[in-house]
């Protein structure tokens, strides 16, 4: 193996970490359509989210305006422990590829929680115990985000309560057990403990949950105890903000070599790890200095991009949350157990929504075996073991290398490592034992669900 002058790893040194997360919603000429009150149809301000979210949380949530938001120091401090994380070069990748393409990979795996999600779990923990709370409830689909949130909590002092989509915490027994031991209660969702629960329950006997059904109950939670707030790992402008560290920290690893991307790709369910992959390019690529093909990857079994539609629909399955406008496959779609990730979302952040809608990016969804088997390729090859959601970006950088085999072009491709899939090995025995299916819903399924988006009059 030959390296070229560029590293096969490239770290920023500590003084080279952003001191500011980037708000892409400043430069947006179009902003994202504001929260709405299901009841009244009316936008959602700071006192009307109060009884939900954190105080401070609330301000970055309806900022469109700032661009750079300060990061506070206590956690520029923490985010010490395991970042910059590094941007690797794929060589070993583009040589078992054969393609003339530059393959390179922001790493976000080397945390115990392995993946992206404490960038803003350590946010929203620290806003909160700012504001004097005791603790925080939240939901989690494959276990990232809520094994995050318990590791801030824990560092912080603060009780976490997370309601886990039940599919993953039956499948994923550890990762529940890595969220308990640093200190968090898991309930699997949905659940007996809440109304929200026992209702969904109810109409959908032997359910395997959803996100949106996991969100219903922990934002029930939070409301129903006093000194909790909820707090949610992707989707919301404040989770992108947080994110936009990523992307920060890869432009900057690149600009120190002088490489120009052509191609950025980031797997998509609510939008936290693409959003902040992309946020600087995005920024660059709305004040018209530079552009980029930016492509965001979605699972077949979800499509919310690429067949949802863009429109007003709630939040969560049990019709608590405000209103968000988004592309969305409807509130109630539970997407087939059968799939493995994590990118188990309903609907798609608001701001990449609106990016989308506004022909700015690109979406494509790709079938569960074809994802692991790029997966299975890419650790062979590289050393890492990705988790699900991360093989949905493999998958399609290895698509776009190869068209540059076929074409001879040089063009630079990054995309998204969000995770490691150390907990995923179910998923991975169900690929090698042949028993992985590619679930696709048909359009009939998502027409009924369609059917049951909310009708309100001025929001459509």
């Amino acid at each position: 193996m030959t390296f070229e002058k560029i590293p096969y790893k490239i770290y920023l040194a500590e003084e080279e970490m952003p001191k500011t997360w980037y708000n892409v919603r400043a430069d947006m000429k179009t902003k994202p359509a504001p929260l709405v009150n299901p009841g009244t149809g009316t936008p959602m301000g700071f006192e009307d989210l109060r009884g939900v979210f954190c105080d401070e949380l609330i301000r970055q949530e309806l900022d469109n305006d700032t661009r750079e938001i300060p990061i506070p120091q206590e956690i520029r401090d923490f985010y010490k422990m395991y970042r910059p994380s590094p941007l690797v070069r794929a060589y070993c990748l583009e040589e078992k590829l054969q393609t003339p393409a530059k393959i390179y990979y922001k790493f976000e795996g080397n945390n115990t929680s392995g993946s992206h999600k404490l960038n803003s779990a350590i946010a929203q923990a620290y806003y909160a115990k700012l504001q004097g709370l005791t603790g925080v409830t939240t939901e989690t689909g494959a276990g990232q985000w809520g094994t995050a949130l318990s590791m801030a909590c824990a560092y912080l002092g603060l009780d976490c309560k997370v309601y886990m989509v039940k599919v993953s915490y039956e499948q994923k027994p550890f990762r529940r057990e890595v969220m308990r031991t640093y200190g968090a209660s898991v309930t699997p969702s949905p659940s007996m403990e809440t109304e929200i629960g026992r209702k969904i329950l109810q109409e959908h006997p032997g359910t395997t949950g959803s996100l949106g059904c996991a969100i219903s109950e922990a934002v029930e939670a939070a409301v129903s105890h006093p000194g909790y707030r909820y707090v949610l790992g992707s989707v919301l402008n404040q989770v992108l903000l947080h994110q936009s560290v990523i992307g920060l920290e890869t432009k900057a690893a690149l600009d120190k070599y002088g490489v120009t991307p052509d191609i950025i790709i980031g797997c998509a369910g609510g939008g936290s790890n693409l959003g902040g992959l992309i946020a600087p390019f995005m920024g660059e690529k709305l004040r018209g200095e530079r552009d980029y093909r930016i492509i965001a990857v979605e699972p077949a079994s979800c499509p919310s991009f690429t067949r949802g539609k863009f429109a007003y629909d709630f939040c969560d399955t049990g019709m608590v949350c405000p209103l968000a406008k988004m592309y969305t496959l409807g509130s109630g779609f539970i997407p087939s157990a059968n799939h493995a990730g994590g990118l188990r979302y309903h609907g798609m952040s608001p701001v990449l929504s609106q990016l989308y809608h506004d022909g700015l990016m690109e979406a494509v969804s790709v079938e569960q075996t074809r994802v692991f088997e790029a997966a299975e390729q890419f650790a062979r090859v590289e050393g890492i073991l990705p988790a699900p959601e991360s093989s949905h970006a493999i998958r399609v950088a290895m698509d776009e290398a190869l068209k540059c085999k076929e074409t001879g072009e040089e063009k630079t491709i990054v995309f998204g490592l969000t995770g490691t899939g150390y907990f995923d090995m179910v998923a991975y025995e169900k690929f090698h034992n042949g028993e992985m299916t590619d679930y696709i819903p048909t359009d009939e399924e998502l027409q009924q669900s369609f059917d049951k988006l909310p009708r309100i009059p001025g929001l459509e």
